[in-house]
């Protein structure tokens, strides 16, 4: 490996769509290990490591580094790679650096996740300080509180707080003097790429709420909050961060998180989001990307042809709580009260005189209560 290039690995089919993993401060490429073979099964994976972290020079960066200077290498590894245009997610400075590129290049990114990252890092003066701290007395120190930034309560990854330890210091120094200068808050709206959000519910570096902000401010952008995950989530949650990762570089999850909004409306669907679980997570993805990512984009039925049917299949199997959820849908959907009730009479005709009558007992008070 040259001076001039970041550290990096290549998995994948070379024709594959390229797809590039960016680390968090302090750690290598290795983070991505449990995740990144599984992703590489349909794209052409680059995962980098930051200077002097992992196999990087440490000459790369110097004091005053921003993350425009880090993306600048990240698109040089990418040219030596002959990659044009590329999906990208970062966790935490990679993520940084992933905001960046779409801001600033949005001709080289065509899709973008950001994990447990920010659009700013609470201020210049903590990395200020940090920095002052590690080019006095090294990392050794810094190191050793590892796993309470990144981990919840035992649970660690050896090699990881190894990568943290034998970082170099000055390397690692200009990394947290990029994070003391970057805020990109006021330049959010200007992404274009498809974003998805994931935030580590325990995570105390960047929150939810961090994420939330982002979320917020990128247009369509959707947000997955990982039960039981702290900062590191590829590292302690893969199979989480692997199902939101391939949902949205596949397209479905994004398209259909995005239409369940619209349908159901954001408050359901926040509800749904804040009582998933590591048991439920996968059902959850499955929703997004097959029942509203697939089945509810078809342009063969409109979405009021769609809310008929769905009215009258819910009514046959006696299914009343998602049959009020449905009928608030069809609402939304453009379907007047007049019109729901001529599909609930003709369920009365296809199944049965006391399936409709539940049913519109059901539908009556959801009414109500939309209108309320």
């Amino acid at each position: 490996m040259t001076d001039t290039l970041l550290n990096h690995r290549t998995e994948g089919p070379a024709s594959a769509d390229p797809l590039l993993l960016g680390p968090s401060l302090g750690t290598s490429y290795a983070l991505w290990d449990q995740v990144a073979p599984e992703l590489s099964i349909t794209h052409r994976v680059v995962r980098w490591d930051l200077p002097g972290h992992g196999g990087s020079a440490a000459g790369l960066i110097g004091p005053g580094a921003t993350v425009a200077d880090l993306a600048d290498l990240v698109l040089g590894l990418a040219d030596s790679l002959g990659v044009e245009r590329f999906a990208y997610a970062g966790v935490s400075l990679g993520g940084a650096v992933g905001l960046h590129l779409a801001v600033h290049h949005p001709e080289r990114i065509s899709s973008l996740a950001v994990l447990c990252s920010s659009a700013h890092f609470n201020g210049s003066k903590p990395w200020e300080e940090r920095a002052a701290l590690v080019r006095r007395e090294g990392l050794a120190a810094l190191a050793r509180g590892a796993n309470d930034r990144w981990f919840t309560a035992g649970f660690t990854v050896p090699e990881l707080v190894r990568d943290h330890r034998d970082a170099d210091p000055d390397a690692y120094a200009a990394c947290c003097d990029a994070l003391a200068a970057f805020d990109l808050r006021d330049r959010l709206a200007e992404i274009s790429a498809p974003t998805l959000l994931v935030a580590g519910r325990e995570d105390p570096a960047t929150p939810p709420a961090h994420l939330r902000e982002i979320a917020d401010a990128v247009p369509g952008a959707a947000l997955v909050e990982i039960p039981g995950a702290s900062h590191l989530a590829p590292a302690q949650c893969p199979e989480a961060v692997l199902t939101a990762l391939r949902a949205h570089f596949d397209g479905g999850a994004t398209r259909g998180m995005r239409v369940r909004r619209e349908v159901l409306g954001d408050p359901h669907v926040d509800r749904a989001q804040s009582r998933q679980t590591p048991f439920t997570a996968r059902f959850q993805d499955f929703i997004s990307r097959y029942a509203w990512g697939e089945i509810w984009t078809d342009p063969t039925l409109t979405r009021r042809e769609r809310s008929m049917v769905t009215l009258t299949a819910l009514v046959a199997h006696g299914h009343h709580d998602e049959l009020a959820m449905h009928v608030r849908a069809a609402r939304r959907n453009g379907l007047t009260e007049d019109e729901i009730g001529a599909v609930l009479l003709q369920t009365a005709v296809y199944c049965g005189v006391p399936a409709a009558n539940a049913a519109f007992a059901t539908a009556q008070r959801a009414l109500a209560e939309d209108e309320g």
